[in-house]
This record gives structure tokens, C-alpha cells and sequence, in this order.
């Protein structure tokens, strides 16, 4: 007989699982349903920013593979049908028909939560109102284009200073808006450190987009037409045409928790490192909706990237299939852009260091992308975070032009295999000057720490 495998969640992790089964058993063997409640599959969330903003032209190109494609491959996927309850004893689920409006339980041998995450919406007055927009789908994606054609004003608010934030403020700009950010820390990009938050603060209101720091949103006010005219806090009142909230993420487990499934602190599920949720050996969990490991700290952590669901998926899919794969972990690695300025970091910043109660120093360096003089040597800043006594590499963060952000995969690798800074100094990393200074920028932060932890000894 062959078994079930139900797989609730159409993106990334889910059904990088349900073809990485597929491909490692037949349909007589295994029998795979996956249920997702949008319109779209297998599509990268990412790209809508790069979409809005008219780098990509189309939706259609930000889409891996349609459910046409998956159903060729003797995958059931359900579009357009949500599962509203997980019935653990009864090893089945409920599924609701958004369109046609009926309900059905669907049993399983083997049980895939892939539910993603939803963005942080505060209940807010006018949060609702017509112009105002998240972009965590395909869906609102179109939304959003659709409102910025019908919509003569080109006044926008960008609410939030994250990954998110900068990359729509950026779409938005090109679009030909008068931008401005809200968010409510002391610098943009919380994921970096307030003194390299700064560099982006200063870049962002160099290419005239307007930044806000310390901005507590009270209400989104409309006109008279029920639209979306300004944003406001405490201190002013900010018009707006448009508005697109990217105030981050947190886990959509609301059925896992409902279910009893173990959640961690951040509300994320928790898996084994073959992403079997913990106590469940028929359950496995993957994407936006899990808890990982973080190999720096060593302590489990929220780190919702379209990499990670990928992989989570890829590992789910072959341990259903009767292989073995794990997950690790990860470094924390992440990077973005706004204009033509590169952001990056990876590991710890200095508050994650403290909450863990590691003891460390810090480093900046000023260099090039390339031999100062040789054409179009960019400037960027690095700065690392040793730990003291032992100089453990901590973390990286990187702000600079072109050249800048993928650099901090040095960085990445030094984290995953735990190398020391000074370890790090004798890396071999590609020279030449249309490519780099004869000592790479990360390579010279790396000589400045072990300086820094032999000073602190």
C-alpha cells in the first residue's frame, strides 16, 4: 500500500519537500497532497520589491513553477484551499474550498507544515483603508501596482526600516514617488548595529528619501473618499498616496498551536535537525514557520529567508522519501540593497552578543572594492565582532557600493567553520585589482580584531 504525505503550504518549503519526495519515490510508493489558500506556487516573495519597482517586468517571471507544473509530476496540489484544523489523533486535516466554499478532511501517513509567516499589521486606526498595502504575496503584490496606477498623488510612506522597508522605498523611488520612511529605532536596518545603521540613514537621505528614525505610527488618516491621505504619529502627520507596510514578520503557526504542535519563543515551530517537529515522528516543519538553530550563539532563533525554506525543503523532502538529510543551522547571513548602496551582515551584532553574555571587541575599516586606483574602486565600511580571549569570529556587517555585499560570504564561512579572526588572516581569497585591494577589506577588519584581542588580553 502506498502512503500519504499532506503538505500544507504551496512556496518554498513545502514544495521543495513534496518534489524532493517525488523524486526519491513514485506515486505507487507515496501519494503526495499539498494544499495552498493563495492564487500562485513556487514563487519567490523576494523579487515582488524588485517586481514593483520595475526591474522585473513581469509577475509571471518571479514564479519557479506553476501548479500545472507540480500536478505533472503527480503532485495533487490544491490551489485555493486553506486548511483550517489538524486533527493529530485522527492523522487528518481540514480543508476549506475558498471558492466553492466547502470543507473536507483529508487523512495522512505523513504530515508537512510549510504555513510560512504573516506580516506584523497592528490594529491601527484606518490600517485597513484603501492605499494602504502589505507585500508578503503575488497577490499584493498586483495590489499594490494596481493602486499605484489608479493613484495620481505620488506621495508614499514607506512604515518600517527593515529588508522590506528599504527595498520598497527604493521600488517606490524609482517609480518616481517622494518617499518617506517611517520606523521606530534609532537607526534603519535593526539588523545591523545603530553605527552602521547610520551609514544607511545617510545614504537613504542622499538619494532623497525622507527617513524618520524613533517614529511611533498611531493612525493611518483618510479623506473624505475613505483613501489613505497621511500617516501619523505622535509628532507629525505625514501625507500619503500610497502606503506600504513592512514592519516584519512572525511565524504563522496558528494551526500548529491549535494542534498542540511545540513552539519556541519567537512562535516559530521546533524541529530536529532532519526538521521533524520535536515529539512527532510522522510531522515535519519547514520555512518561515520554524525556529533554527543559530551555530553563533547556540541558541534557537527566527530567521525567516526564502534560502533557509528552500533547504529546509530539500532536507523534509528527502527524509520522506526514505533518505537522510539534516539542517544544521545557520550564521544569520543576509543581504539587501537601496539604490546603489549594499547592505550585509552576518552572525552577531553587538546586543546579540551581550544577550548571550559573550564578551567581545569591535572593529570598523574604511576600504575599497577594488585597488584604490584602479576606476570605479567603490568606498565601504566593515565591521566585525570578535570574541575576547579566544578571538572567535562573532559577526560581520558590511555597508558600501558596488562590491560590497557578497563579501560577507567570507564572513559566513569563517562563522560556519568557527575560525578564528586571526585564522582568518591567512585565508587565500582571489586578488587582482579590478576585483579587490591586495588585502581584501574583510581580511584587513580581520588583522584590526586580532589586534584588538591581543590589546584586551
Amino acid at each position: 500500500m502506498s502512503e500519504r504525505l499532506v503538505v500544507i503550504g504551496g512556496d518554498a518549503a513545502g514544495m521543495s519537500a513534496a518534489s524532493q519526495a517525488r523524486r526519491l519515490k513514485g506515486p505507487e510508493e507515496l501519494e503526495i497532497v499539498a494544499f495552498e489558500r493563495g492564487h500562485f506556487s513556487s514563487y519567490s516573495a523576494c523579487g515582488i520589491p524588485y517586481w514593483v519597482g520595475g526591474d522585473v517586468t513581469t509577475r509571471d517571471e518571479l514564479i519557479a513553477r506553476s501548479p500545472e507544473e507540480h500536478r505533472a509530476r503527480a503532485i495533487d496540489l490544491r490551489m485555493r484551499t486553506e486548511v483550517t484544523a489538524i486533527d493529530l489523533p485522527g492523522q487528518r486535516v481540514l480543508a476549506r474550498d475558498l471558492e466553492a466554499g466547502t470543507e473536507s478532511w483529508t487523512g495522512f501517513d505523513k504530515l508537512v507544515v510549510a504555513t510560512g509567516a504573516r506580516p506584523k499589521r497592528p490594529a491601527l486606526p484606518g490600517i485597513d483603508a484603501p492605499g494602504v498595502h502589505g507585500v508578503q504575496t503575488l497577490d499584493d503584490g498586483q495590489a499594490l501596482l494596481d493602486s499605484l496606477d489608479a493613484t495620481p498623488g505620488r506621495r508614499a510612506v514607506v512604515v518600517g526600516a527593515g529588508y522590506i522597508g528599504v527595498e520598497m522605498a527604493e521600488a517606490l523611488l524609482n517609480r518616481g514617488y517622494e518617499v518617506t520612511v517611517l520606523h521606530r529605532g534609532e537607526q534603519p536596518m535593526a539588523t545591523l548595529d545603530p553605527d552602521m545603521g547610520r551609514l544607511v540613514h545617510r545614504a537613504m537621505d542622499g538619494l532623497g528619501i525622507t527617513t524618520v528614525a524613533s517614529a511611533e505610527v498611531t493612525k493611518i488618516l483618510t479623506g473624505e473618499d475613505s483613501r489613505v491621505r497621511a500617516v501619523a504619529t505622535d509628532e507629525a502627520e505625514y501625507p500619503a498616496d500610497v502606503v506600504v507596510l513592512g514592519m516584519g514578520v512572525v511565524p504563522e503557526t496558528s494551526l500548529a498551536r491549535a494542534a498542540g504542535l511545540p513552539l519556541g519563543a519567537s512562535g516559530g515551530l521546533l524541529t530536529d535537525l532532519a526538521m521533524r517537529v520535536r515529539g512527532h515522528a510522522n510531522i515535519w516543519a519547514g520555512g518561515d514557520c520554524v525556529e533554527v538553530l543559530d551555530l553563533v550563539s547556540g541558541r534557537e532563533r527566527y530567521v525567516p529567508l526564502g534560502t533557509h525554506a528552500n533547504k529546509h525543503g530539500q532536507v523534509i523532502g528527502a527524509n520522506v522519501g526514505g533518505d537522510y538529510a539534516t539542517f544544521p543551522g545557520v550564521v544569520g547571513t543576509a543581504v539587501s540593497k537601496v539604490c546603489d548602496l549594499e547592505i550585509a551582515r552576518t552572525g552577531l551584532r553587538e546586543k546579540d552578543a551581550r544577550e548571550v553574555g559573550l564578551r567581545y571587541v569591535t572593529v570598523t575599516v574604511e576600504s575599497t572594492s577594488r585597488a584604490g586606483y584602479y576606476p570605479g574602486a567603490a568606498a565601504m565600511t566593515v565591521k566585525m565582532l570578535a570574541e575576547r580571549r579566544t578571538g572567535r569570529l562573532l559577526g560581520v556587517q558590511i555597508v558600501g557600493r558596488e562590491g560590497a555585499a557578497k563579501r560577507v560570504d567570507i564572513a559566513a564561512v569563517a562563522l560556519t567553520a568557527g575560525m578564528t579572526v586571526e585564522g582568518m588572516t591567512a585565508l587565500d581569497l582571489g586578488y587582482a585589482p579590478p576585483f579587490s585591494p591586495v588585502w581584501d577589506p574583510v581580511l584587513i577588519a580581520a588583522r584590526k580584531a586580532v589586534a584588538a584581542v591581543r590589546a584586551a588580553e
